[in-house]
């Protein structure tokens, strides 16, 4: 299931938390809550990994999807 499907389900401090530190590594609990959302498991190819990150990290394209919600570029986000 792709950002635009899950990212509803999250709770708003959870999307808050997502858009306000975009790029950075997501604590296990967001990572979980992500899936039971309906979004890739931690262990997912989808989730990249940046040396030296403590966590798992969005990809590019889903880094950006979050940046245009937070520019309220996306509509319905």
């Amino acid at each position: 299931m792709n950002i635009e499907a899950w990212w509803p389900q999250l709770l708003p401090e959870t999307q808050q938390w997502l858009t306000a530190n975009n790029g950075d590594a997501i604590p296990p609990m967001i990572v979980d809550e992500i899936a039971a959302a309906g979004g890739p498991e931690a262990t997912d190819a989808w989730w990249a990994d940046l040396d030296g990150s403590p966590g798992r990290c969005m990809p590019d394209d889903a880094i950006d999807w979050v940046e245009e919600v937070a520019n309220a570029e996306v509509e319905g986000a």
